[in-house]
């Protein structure tokens, strides 16, 4: 009976080989989460960083100057790669340069306020101030004159058609001199001649124009150092209706080198 009885008991499985209820195995061990965060955070700021240095820098347009196509407050993306390697500015480009003195008022620079603020604009998060932003209408070599019967200005006597991207002028398309008739070049080696798209609201090159009336003017002011161009400005990317490529105007593709 008892035997019986044994017989008809379930048959117990081995359990050796499998881990015991209850026991945990070897643990392995992982950073803490706080200090994940703050690695991935620190990644973070050294891509930011490397990007800003070399490849890409956000900045932000502080005026009317270069309107229609580029508007107070909107946020621009700069690439740098292009002038690598002996890489220049070129007509049309649309630059950002360092101011090269005295063409930004105090009140023009925007400083970031506060530290995180700053934090961000050293490692290119956030637009930062004491720049410019114009367009290349003449490199190293090239005159620039103002202004031919149709008020165009002309590169080494080429006019340049540039009702599609500069703000419609009443008299001619380089008026910040006070005068349709002046010139500029040959541009010195290494500098570039800047305007504005917004031509009556632009201080750019022309401002910078020795009257010939001012004797205590001393030319080559007028030019930036390429040297002080960050980069070419490839596309609007704030506020996001706004957002579209800029391309260089095909009209200065026809514009021969002296």
């Amino acid at each position: 009976m008892d035997q019986t009885a044994r017989g008809n008991e379930p048959t117990a499985h081995p359990v050796a080989a499998e881990e015991p209820v209850g026991v945990p195995g070897p643990r392995v061990r992982g950073r803490p989460m706080w200090t994940r965060t703050a690695l991935l955070l620190v990644v973070s700021l050294v891509l930011a960083t490397v990007l800003k240095a070399l490849f890409v820098q956000v900045f932000y347009i502080p005026s009317e100057s270069m309107e229609p196509g580029l508007i107070r407050n909107d946020h621009i993306l700069v690439e740098k790669p292009s002038y690598w390697f002996g890489g220049t500015p070129q007509r049309g480009d649309v630059v950002v340069f360092a101011d090269p003195g005295g063409w930004l008022d105090p009140t023009d620079v925007d400083a970031p306020d506060g530290a995180l603020a700053s934090g961000l604009a050293r490692i290119g998060l956030r637009p930062s101030g004491g720049h410019l932003v114009k367009r290349v209408v003449g490199v190293a070599g090239d005159v620039i004159t103002c202004c031919d019967e149709a008020g165009r200005i002309a590169v080494n006597g080429t006019p340049l058609d540039e009702d599609g991207y500069i703000t419609p002028q009443p008299e001619c398309n380089g008026p910040m001199t006070q005068s349709c008739q002046w010139s500029a070049g040959p541009v010195p080696e290494g500098h570039v001649f800047v305007m504005g798209d917004n031509r009556n609201h632009s201080a750019d090159s022309t401002v910078h124009l020795c009257p010939d009336a001012d004797a205590g003017c001393v030319p080559g002011g007028e030019y930036v150092d390429s040297d002080l161009v960050v980069g070419r400005v490839v596309a609007r990317i704030w506020p996001g209706h706004r957002i579209t490529l800029l391309h260089r105007p095909a009209d200065f593709a026809s514009v021969p080198d002296r």
